[in-house]
């Protein structure tokens, strides 16, 4: 469903190493952003029943159910370049992208876009 890079996958480790009750990786989408649909990430304690729990490089992850869609065959990367690192999400199923890379909407959603 989802790749993790191995370059990604040591990042979030260092960062969930640092966060004391970070169980999981949750990554997901919610509406928002010039394309209309935004992705999220951050760390969970636990999962709810509205999520599905996978095993990715080693990492923990949650993703609310119906979220799959939108995220199936997603590619998150971490890229570091002269002005910093950060992560960078490749999604086959995004038809239109907003320039700064965080917002996009797929055929089936087009999300509640706002002015950037």
């Amino acid at each position: 469903m989802l790749t993790i890079t191995e370059a990604a996958a040591s990042q979030v480790k260092q960062m969930m190493a640092d966060e004391e009750e970070a169980k999981y990786l949750r990554i997901g989408v919610q509406g928002g952003g010039c394309s209309g649909l935004s992705y999220v990430m951050g760390f969970a304690e636990e999962a709810g029943d509205e999520d599905k729990k996978l095993e990715i490089e080693g990492i923990d992850v949650v993703v609310e159910k119906e979220n799959i869609p939108m995220l199936e065959g997603v590619k998150i990367d971490y890229k570091q370049n002269m002005m910093g690192g950060g992560f960078t999400i490749d999604n086959p199923n995004a038809i239109a992208n907003c320039g700064c890379g965080s917002s996009f909407r797929t055929a089936t959603n087009a999300g509640t876009p706002e002015d950037c």
